[in-house]
């Protein structure tokens, strides 16, 4: 494979990654969406969905296993094929849990929440401003927006701990409104952990500038 075809393919590398990630924040938004509104058809379509996900996954794969096998990179461009990898796990695994909480949404069809959802949809707005800053800090290597992204995972973290105290608090309270509590607090976990996802991809950025594997959320 000549350098042109090479850059070519890296090229497709980047805008597939950049697809995959805006299937993950549509399957976030969705999800949540349908839970706001209790839409049972709309969390369907998220778990029917998670299929093109999985398909743009094993693209990227096929890409990043073409280029180690056809132009035995070395240094930085083997780190950032090697990244690239790792952070489809990443996204997949944030779409697996944009379909937990569509799948929470199924389970509580017809249901009246027992609070107001104030918290979660901060939450999940956070989240795929995250997954959004990652992407782009990625595919163009900016290592500033990175570390912005990754700070925003504290204000995540905050809200989750909100919502277990809330809920706590309420079930505590109210014995019947365990059951739902218990879902609510399914999905706050899913929104917690899709922000540590994304802060997985801003530290495989730094790796490729760098050559080292740091955890920057403490």
């Amino acid at each position: 494979m000549t350098r042109s075809a090479f850059e070519r393919q890296l090229d497709r590398l980047r805008s597939e990654l950049q697809l995959m990630g805006f299937q993950v924040q549509q399957a976030i938004g969705r999800a949540v969406g349908a839970l706001v509104n209790r839409d049972t058809a709309a969390a369907m379509a998220v778990i029917t969905g998670d299929l093109e996900v999985n398909e743009t996954y094993s693209r990227v794969e096929r890409i990043c296993l073409e280029l180690l096998a056809l132009q035995q990179p070395m240094a930085r461009d083997l780190r950032r094929i090697a990244s690239a990898l790792k952070v489809i796990t990443d996204l997949e695994r944030m779409a697996d849990h944009a379909v937990d909480i569509a799948r929470v949404v199924v389970r509580l069809e017809g249901s009246t929440f027992v609070k107001p959802l104030v918290d979660i949809p901060a939450m999940a707005e956070l989240v795929q401003t995250m997954v959004e800053e990652a992407l782009v800090a990625f595919v163009t290597r900016n290592r500033e927006l990175a570390l912005v992204m990754i700070a925003r995972d504290h204000q995540v973290d905050s809200l989750h701990r909100r919502v277990i105290l809330d809920l706590q608090d309420l079930m505590e309270r109210d014995r019947t409104t365990v059951a739902q509590g218990i879902q609510l607090l399914a999905v706050s976990g899913a929104l917690e952990r899709i922000g540590d996802h994304a802060t997985n991809v801003g530290e495989w950025l730094i790796y490729v500038e760098t050559g080292e594997r740091t955890e920057l959320n403490q």
